[in-house]
């Protein structure tokens, strides 16, 4: 990950004390009131050493606290039910699963000191550490993956992130209750060492270990409250840096250091406190004004005078999209020359260049720009779907829009783009909205809600348009391609495709990567030409932190870690 680099220069000043005595050296004192004047200093100088001398004072100790805004309340901070960023935000501070990511978001050891591969790599032998405990000094075991991950799988459980698991042998029939829980490729040795077996090769499979669906939960934490257990502070347990001490709903989550984790000498912050605080505006004024450390909503209008002005600025690569959703089901957007039309009305150059400013890239497809596989660039190699990133495509618009009987935009139903409330979100609706009544003629209304009703009328298909947002879960074009198949919790387009789904099943269970490759693009061919979404942009992640603050990590996929995180020079 690229950070911004921090120039620090100190100046060493060394201080020299000369001490310059007058007189004629030549001569030695010799009348009485020399003597006198010498014995007089004498005796001062032997009572000063007689006082008690003052102890040097020590410099205060910088509290190890860092307060970071993060945005719009959680969902839930359960690893096997969390579907938004701000969630996962929490939750891989507070939990870790086998794996965990290093700079390069690679695989090293996490709960598993180490493991075994079999020779076609479809099973997968963990070894546990010893020292691993949850944050009440319980040992984690073996068992707590096995019940965390059947729990996930279990379709009573309405995990939207079930489909992670199709990796797993039997993962998907289970779902589709062709196969019992039982089945599912998971198997506990002894309390130290978990089997797992794969529905077939996967060469990112290490680091999909290292996903929050992935982390391991506790059958008598889950049971004890089984609605309630992640929504509040006093009932959550966890096994990672940090455990939370207080969840103040749409005010803060505030985690302190976790004694029990089995590298606790690595963690430096005594405290972590994730404010939020949902408008940026509010978010940068706290965060000039020193109340908070660092913030992720940064508002797009200030973005030149905090390059210009703010050395804690920084924009930071992100592997991102941004996209507005289509309810294929529903009038107008049933039909595929409507959604294309409104597609390719959008100018997209000038919505990064003149609303966002964030060092955002028009979106052409669903899998961002720098995603390298098999030596290319994916999206590179997929192509345009004859979006044009620099202006929108006017006449071919209207043409399309006249071809699905809506000539010049007459006798379309009334027509509402929603967002989540949001300064950013509300700009960017509100210049798309100018941009389909300039180049379509389509009057379009702008509805807003706070986030979880957003969320929720998205999954209950409530709702004709609506923009919508997906962060990489791992560097791997599967991570935005898998979010719309049949079975995803996260697919919001009311579209579902067996052919789509089975370029996916092809591509995750082959390990020959030109032909995962070449199903992945028939998987994307199919769906963006029939323009089921309308992307926007891929993202970027313009960030604020305060100098003093060392050791953080945001990597492109979003998340921030703060178990290496300390203040220093504050």
């Amino acid at each position: 990950m690229i950070k911004k680099a921090l120039a620090i220069l100190l100046i060493l000043g060394l201080v020299f004390t000369s001490v310059v005595a007058c007189g004629n050296n030549d001569v030695e004192p010799t009348n009485d009131d020399q003597v006198k004047e010498d014995t007089k200093d004498d005796t001062e100088d032997n009572k000063k050493e007689d006082e008690p001398k003052e102890e040097p004072k020590e410099e205060p100790k910088v509290e190890q606290v860092v307060t970071y805004n993060m945005g719009a309340d959680p969902e839930t901070l359960d690893p096997g039910k969390a579907t938004e960023n701000v969630g996962f935000n929490v939750i891989i501070n507070t939990f870790e699963g086998l794996t965990n990511l290093d700079e390069n978001d690679k695989a090293i050891p996490g709960v598993a000191k180490k493991w075994d591969v079999n020779e076609d790599a479809t099973e997968f032998t963990f070894y546990l550490r010893d020292d691993a405990k949850w944050s009440d000094g319980k040992p984690v075991t073996a068992y707590d993956f096995e019940y965390a991950w059947k729990r996930v799988i279990n379709p009573e459980t309405a995990s939207d992130y079930a489909y992670q698991l199709f990796y797993l042998k039997n993962a998907e029939d289970i779902i589709n209750g062709e196969a019992s829980i039982d089945e599912l490729g998971v198997e506990v040795i002894d309390e130290r060492t978990l089997k797992v077996t794969l529905q077939g090769p996967v060469s990112w499979m290490l680091e999909m270990f290292a996903f929050p669906t992935y982390f391991p939960v506790r059958k008598d934490v889950v049971e004890e409250n089984p609605d309630t257990w992640a929504l509040e502070a006093d009932t959550i347990v966890s096994n990672g840096p940090f455990k939370i001490s207080e969840w103040s709903h749409n005010e803060e989550v505030v985690m302190v250091r976790n004694e029990n984790y089995w590298d606790k000498e690595r963690v430096k912050l005594d405290k972590y406190i994730m404010t939020l605080i949902n408008e940026d505006t509010t978010a940068l004024a706290a965060f000039e004004a020193g109340d908070i450390d660092g913030t992720d909503g940064v508002p797009r209008a200030e973005i030149p005078r905090l390059q210009a002005e703010n050395d804690d600025f920084m924009i930071l690569p992100d592997l991102g999209l941004y996209y507005y959703t289509f309810n294929n089901k529903v009038e107008p957007f049933n039909n595929e020359k409507v959604r294309k039309a409104f597609t390719l009305a959008i100018d997209r150059s000038a919505i990064v260049n003149t609303v966002s400013m964030g060092g955002e890239t028009p979106a052409t497809g669903v899998v961002p720009v720098g995603i390298n596989i098999g030596g290319e660039d994916f999206r590179e190699a997929g192509g345009d779907y004859d979006i044009d990133p620099n202006k929108a495509k006017i006449e071919e618009a209207k043409k399309l829009l006249e071809e699905a009987g809506y000539p010049n935009g007459e006798g379309l139903p009334e027509i509402t783009l929603n967002y989540n409330t949001n300064e950013n979100h509300q700009r960017i609706a509100e210049a798309v909205q100018e941009m389909w009544k300039k180049n379509l003629n389509v009057n379009v209304t702008l509805g807003n809600a706070e986030w979880k009703v957003h969320l929720s009328n998205l999954s209950e298909g409530n709702y004709q348009v609506a923009r919508i947002g997906w962060g990489a879960d791992y560097a791997h074009p599967m991570t935005f391609l898998d979010l719309f198949i049949s079975a995803s919790g996260n697919n919001y387009t009311q579209y579902t495709s067996e052919e789509f789904d089975d370029y996916i099943r092809k591509a995750k269970s082959t390990i020959d990567i030109q032909k995962a490759n070449d199903y992945m693009h028939k998987a994307e061919d199919l769906f963006m030409e029939r323009y089921t979404v309308c992307p926007i942009y891929f993202a970027s992640d313009p960030e604020l932190m305060k100098s003093y603050v060392k050791g953080w990590r945001k990597s492109p996929l979003g998340y921030l870690y703060m178990d290496k995180a300390y203040i220093e020079g504050k």
